[in-house]
């Protein structure tokens, strides 16, 4: 495949940088840096290859991903996954500059304002569109700490793929349940609908009081990746999502 190129200022334009005007001032001023080098002539033409960002500094600092950024965020309670709405949104978190990237960051998939855990965030559109198409079946894993004890039926109705939740006019398909305490309880789904944890264990006549994902696929939250914080995704990570997917 042959290998992309682009113009400096286009490529950092299209980063978030700035404008081309901006990014002509920043290389006369020895802002940018390639292979040791300044770079001044902002309108040379440059491969843009994986290993970019480990030879092209701006202003000091390594390059961000050119192509295919994957963020992976650990989502606190009370933000949005929205690029629009008031209040705290979950692209807040992340540099000034990426809201600015062409093409757009975007979630994959959403968690309410009132759930927390594991939410990821790309660029690359292709990925976003296969980790949620539902003929992936990648496995979305919630904890749920509920109002009430289980009643000990859920699991077989969750499992039966006939649970029909208000409003919806199909059942949902198969989904699995774990009891970890009385009024805990591990949720694996392949669906996406809305408010779709919290409407099955309405269903049941029980209220989900806390909601926090876990798992996508085969990528679990770590442990060390504090509520607020977020960190890249390398390609083996990426890869665990879809580990054991048709």
């Amino acid at each position: 495949m042959k290998t992309p190129t682009s113009r400096v200022d286009k490529l950092l334009s299209s980063l978030g940088y700035g404008s081309r005007n901006e990014m002509a001032r920043l290389g006369k001023a020895g802002g940018i840096v390639l292979d040791g080098v300044d770079l001044t002539d902002v309108s040379k033409r440059i491969p843009v290859t994986p290993d970019l960002p480990s030879r092209m500094e701006i202003d000091g600092e390594p390059l961000d991903p050119p192509q295919g950024i994957v963020i992976l965020l650990h989502k606190p309670l009370g933000m949005t996954c929205s690029h629009k709405e008031d209040g705290a949104l979950v692209y807040d978190v992340l540099p000034d500059r990426w809201r600015r990237r062409d093409p757009a960051i975007s979630t994959i998939g959403r968690l309410d304002k009132e759930t927390s855990g594991l939410l990821l965030m790309t660029d690359d559109g292709d990925l976003l569109h296969r980790v949620i198409s539902p003929k992936k079946h990648v496995a979305k894993v919630y904890r749920a700490t509920l109002a009430r004890p289980l009643a000990g039926t859920e699991g077989a109705l969750f499992a039966s793929g006939e649970l029909m939740l208000e409003g919806d006019d199909k059942p949902l398909k198969p989904a699995l349940l774990e009891v970890v305490t009385p009024t805990e309880a591990r949720v694996s789904v392949t669906e996406g609908r809305y408010h779709m944890v919290r409407r099955m264990f309405a269903a049941v006549g029980n209220h989900v009081e806390a909601l926090h994902r876990e798992r996508l696929g085969g990528l679990a939250l770590p442990d060390d990746l504090a509520p607020g914080d977020w960190r890249l995704l390398d390609q083996a990570e990426i890869d665990a999502i879809f580990a054991g997917q048709p």
